[in-house]
């Protein structure tokens, strides 16, 4: 069984009453929508019609905002609903990332995701969506889609119909007869600043790139606003992790990249230790709901990299904890062997390789997690991963050369990672891109400000920079290789999420 939704835009008059029959039947805050009619204009005068597109969540076949979300405050049912449990949702937002279709919201007041669930209460007493049932001109028909003999599926079988985005391969169970194509696909159409009866809303002002083409005599004049919900935190923690990654990666080394003391001894740990608290506090901190962040370890989605992430975060803080005990052994004990000094040593040092391999994975797990945010298609690269592998040794390295700056292994490694962060970030930016919201991320990737600046243009400059003083001035290099570094992930997260997905 599949519960789903047909739009005859044949009949469809634009006049809201299923958005106004949405909100009072479900509580549905003041500037959210979990159902909105997008108006577009196609034409010029005197020949000029207007166009409209009823959106809403597809209760997709294969859902990605339940595959992402870490609690299973989403689940797929029976009938195929995609339900939302607003009591179990912890406010991180990830279903937003991973949903194609612009379809959850976050209720300000409560800090959890909403969105629609098909007037599940409704259905559940042989009622139709509210939706369906005040439409004036019988333009949302709802039913089973898996029912040769009901009336939805008949429409569909007998009729062309279109889907939102079938490139993101979800399953999307709302067609759409009779629709203006172009009204489907995000970001073909220019945004005036004004709309038909207000100002654009303000979430995403960054202006259209020329570099992106868009349809000639073809304007959106009204659709819902939907906010940057992964902001500065999320990019600063990409940041910590690498620093933390980077130092235990390059932990076991350390006598060749010539260390000595106490940072040989146990330095790169607490570096590695401090910055796993500083990222795990970020994301804690990030939460609306941070109070229930426990709920990733008591109730986890194992298909979702949010726990998985989480799993390795507690990993790798409990193996570099247990570095640092046995380097604090080896300095006070006075036991005989096989609990004396070497002993100790030896553990730590083993100790290190365990946590060198658990650093790949906290540097690299968060391109498995971007991968499932179906709607970010930036984000989904292949190159990600060893993206994030070459921005944590640059990370460390340039950590290190303030332990030790005459390092000219550490400065190779400074060049080279460096090096390779910069090609990186330009095949993303350059590059070619399989889909239209990937290449409208990327165009924005030049656009995106931080306070006064274009971070990512910024981001070259410094990172460039660090590579400099790690030759002239060493001690100081991780000061512009961290700051460029934080500015990129700040161009590279906020670009993922401003195409429009509706």
């Amino acid at each position: 069984m599949q519960l789903g939704f047909l739009i005859d835009h044949r009949r469809c008059i634009g006049c809201h009453a299923c958005t106004v029959a949405c909100k009072a039947e479900n509580d549905v805050p003041v500037g959210s929508f979990r159902t909105w009619v997008k108006y577009q204009e196609k034409g010029r005068f005197p020949a000029i019609r207007r166009h409209f597109a009823v959106l809403r969540c597809n209760h997709c076949t294969s859902a990605p905002c339940v595959t992402i979300c870490p609690v299973n405050a989403l689940e797929k049912r029976k009938d195929g609903i995609v339900d939302l449990d607003r009591d179990a949702c912890i406010g991180c937002r990830a279903c937003m990332q991973g949903c194609p279709y612009d379809a959850i919201y976050l209720n300000e007041d409560s800090g959890a995701a909403e969105k629609c669930h098909y007037c599940a209460h409704r259905v559940e007493k042989g009622l139709e969506p509210a939706c369906v049932v005040v439409c004036p001109v019988e333009a949302i028909v709802s039913g089973d889609l898996h029912d040769p003999t009901s009336h939805i599926a008949r429409m569909v079988a007998e009729n062309e119909t279109l889907v939102r985005r079938p490139e993101q391969d979800t399953g999307p169970n709302v067609h759409y007869l009779g629709a203006e194509p172009s009204i489907l696909q995000p970001g073909s159409a220019e945004r005036p600043s004004t709309y038909l009866w207000s100002d654009r809303p303000p979430q995403k002002p960054e202006p259209w790139p020329d570099s992106l083409p868009l349809q000639p005599d073809t304007r959106v004049v009204l659709d819902a606003g939907h906010e940057v919900q992964w902001r500065t935190p999320v990019a600063l923690y990409l940041v910590t992790k690498g620093i933390a990654a980077g130092a235990a990666l390059l932990a076991p080394f350390a006598v060749r990249l010539g260390l000595r003391g106490w940072p040989l001894k146990w330095g790169l740990e607490w570096v590695a230790l401090l910055f796993t608290l500083i990222t795990t506090f970020l994301l804690v901190e990030d939460l609306n709901r941070p109070f229930k962040f426990f709920r990733l370890l008591t109730r986890p989605n194992t298909k979702s990299w949010l726990v998985k992430g989480a799993w390795i975060l507690i990993a790798f803080t409990a193996t570099v904890s247990a570095t640092l005990a046995c380097s604090f052994l080896e300095r006070s004990t006075g036991l005989p062997p096989p609990l004396d000094r070497v002993a100790w040593a030896n553990v730590a040092g083993e100790l290190r390789w365990v946590s060198a391999l658990l650093a790949i994975g906290v540097a690299g797990y968060t391109a498995f997690l971007f991968a499932q945010c179906e709607g970010r298609d930036l984000w989904q690269s292949r190159l990600l991963l060893p993206h994030l592998l070459a921005q944590a040794v640059f990370c460390g390295s340039t950590m290190l050369l303030f332990f030790n700056p005459r390092g000219l292994a550490l400065k190779v490694l400074v060049v080279t990672a460096g090096a390779l962060h910069f090609l990186f970030a330009e095949f993303e930016r350059r590059g070619q891109h399989p889909t239209d919201n990937a290449r409208q991320a990327a165009a924005f990737l030049d656009v995106v400000r931080f306070g006064p600046v274009r971070a990512f243009r910024v981001a070259r400059t410094l990172v460039v920079l660090g590579i400099a003083l790690a030759f002239v001035l060493p001690t100081l290099a991780f000061v512009p290789a961290l700051a460029g570094l934080f500015l990129y992930e700040v161009a590279y997260v906020r670009a993922g999420q401003v195409p429009p997905l509706s």
